[in-house]
């Protein structure tokens, strides 16, 4: 399978459930954004799980080609750098997630952020129509 295909099949879904969950269940999401910048071993393992998953995608889909698959390569490069950030600079990424967390719009509108472009993603990666990519 090729991996422009693969990942899409794999980040796709994953964004379009956590974004429906996002907008199903603002409160609690934004409550556990909360919860979550207050504790550095879950900003520490986030950033591991970040940095492990950015290395992963960019290791295998490095590519800056102008069409769609460049997404993936973005989204690697941003999971990359944002788990270093994480594990480096833990109080810089705490004070940057309750600034942009502060208000629950921002919780909607990643969420949709995210819904569009794993609904993208999901489509390229299933389309039966484009079985050519990379």
């Amino acid at each position: 399978m090729q991996s422009s295909t693969f990942i899409a099949k794999l980040v796709g879904p994953m964004l379009v459930v956590i974004s429906v969950g996002m907008l199903t269940n603002q409160n609690t999401y934004h409550a556990i954004i909360g919860e979550f910048l207050h504790s550095g071993a879950l900003v520490y393992l986030s950033g591991l799980l970040s940095l492990l998953a950015g290395l992963a995608i960019v290791h295998a889909h490095n590519s800056w080609r102008a069409e769609w698959s460049v997404i993936i390569t973005i989204l690697g490069w941003l999971m990359l750098i944002g788990g270093v950030l994480r594990i480096v600079f833990p109080h810089f990424t705490v004070s940057l997630g309750t600034s942009i967390y502060g208000s629950l719009i921002a919780v909607v509108v990643v969420a949709i952020v995210g819904l569009v472009l794993g609904g993208f993603l999901t489509y390229k990666g299933y389309s039966i129509f484009d079985e050519d990519d990379d």
